[in-house]
């Protein structure tokens, strides 16, 4: 499913470097193939705005080549954004107004950092769950992402988020539960995966709700989940659209705020996923910083360039198959007009047609 530049993004030329397909309006233009039109809702700070942006997209991107891609990224209204990030939402983003007016296909909705302990104080709040009502009525399908996860929750269902001991992250063995289900079918069994989150939500929470768990690690909880028609919500945990080193980017922000004084424990390593070869480099750095925090001096910069031996990718292809499975099904459900959104003859409660005895979705 090659994605086509239709806005000038600067994702695209980034991807198109990368090896990924990317149409020119032009040449997508000329091409009869059905046209799938997924929104993102692009919640993170800037500094991991574009990073997110292009990692959500490289999921979409992968997918099988039976549609032609418009991504339509858009944000929700805060107070906490750069005169720069402004001025690029400005420049690139999507009005969600306009889109409410042109409908979508789907829609992706990313995490974000939290600054309150009650969700419901957050800036994006509002806005957010704004958006997510509009598009459970007029909108295919819906992904979830880590806090959006806890946000929907919370929202629909009443589910509290838990606090944890500390930040949750690294990289998790996984079982997929249903493997019949056709979100997780064709993929396999067993895969690993990053988590970063301060808070979670339960097995038993999501389970309470009446949601379905599809993918479970022994060690971090929930990783992936469906709403109990199986389809029309689908939520997220961990992290199937980080790169190699977003673990390694989150790790030295934390050290750069506790060397600032913004945190006062030095950060623990992401569980399973530092190299010794790379604990070899940061053990000396984090013994200068301390030095220097103890001194007050500013602290050294962070070895970023020589740590480089991470633990394997072993997550990328299996969130590109989830993806794949997602909008394949949009892809076989939703309804040509933008506006519309099923096929005829599809029941939007049970769009995949699990209570007429397919028995895809079981207890494990």
């Amino acid at each position: 499913m090659p994605l086509v530049d239709h806005s000038g993004l600067p994702a695209f030329e980034r991807l198109r470097e990368e090896g990924h397909e990317v149409l020119s309006a032009d040449r997508a233009r000329h091409q009869d193939i059905r046209e799938l039109h997924i929104g993102l809702l692009n919640m993170m700070p800037d500094a991991a705005l574009q990073a997110t942006e292009r990692q959500f997209m490289r999921l979409v991107g992968s997918c099988n080549r039976i549609a032609q891609f418009y991504v339509h990224p858009f944000a929700v209204d805060t107070a906490a954004r750069s005169s720069a990030a402004q001025t690029y939402l400005k420049t690139y983003y999507e009005d969600f107004r306009q889109l409410q007016r042109d409908g979508l296909d789907a829609l992706v909705i990313t995490g974000a950092n939290p600054a309150q302990p009650d969700l419901t104080q957050e800036l994006f709040w509002e806005p957010m769950t704004e958006a997510i009502a509009w598009a459970r009525e007029h909108v295919c399908s819906i992904v979830f992402s880590c806090l959006a996860t806890h946000a929907y929750l919370k929202q629909y269902h009443g589910v509290e988020r838990i606090r944890l001991p500390q930040k949750r992250w690294g990289v998790y063995s996984h079982r997929i539960l249903n493997p019949a289900h056709p979100l997780v079918s064709s993929i396999n069994t067993r895969f690993e995966a990053p988590h970063s989150h301060f808070y979670e939500v339960t097995r038993e929470q999501v389970e309470e709700a009446g949601l379905k768990v599809l993918a479970q690690s022994k060690e971090a909880g929930v990783y992936m989940a469906a709403s109990s028609d199986g389809f029309r919500m689908v939520f997220f945990q961990g992290h199937p659209e980080y790169d190699i080193t977003s673990l390694l980017k989150e790790y030295k922000r934390e050290v750069l705020r506790f060397a600032d004084g913004e945190r006062e424990d030095y950060p623990p390593y992401p569980e399973h996923y530092f190299a010794p070869e790379a604990i070899v480099v940061l053990e000396p750095y984090k013994k200068q910083v301390l030095e220097a925090k103890a001194d007050r001096r500013t602290a050294p910069e962070f070895p970023e360039a020589r740590v480089r031996p991470y633990v394997d990718n072993t997550w990328t292809d299996t969130g590109k198959a989830m993806f794949n499975n997602w909008l394949g099904l949009v892809y076989q459900l939703t309804d040509i007009d933008r506006n519309g959104l099923f096929m005829s003859g599809v029941d939007p409660h049970d769009p995949l047609n699990l209570k007429n005895g397919d028995g895809l979705v079981r207890s494990a």
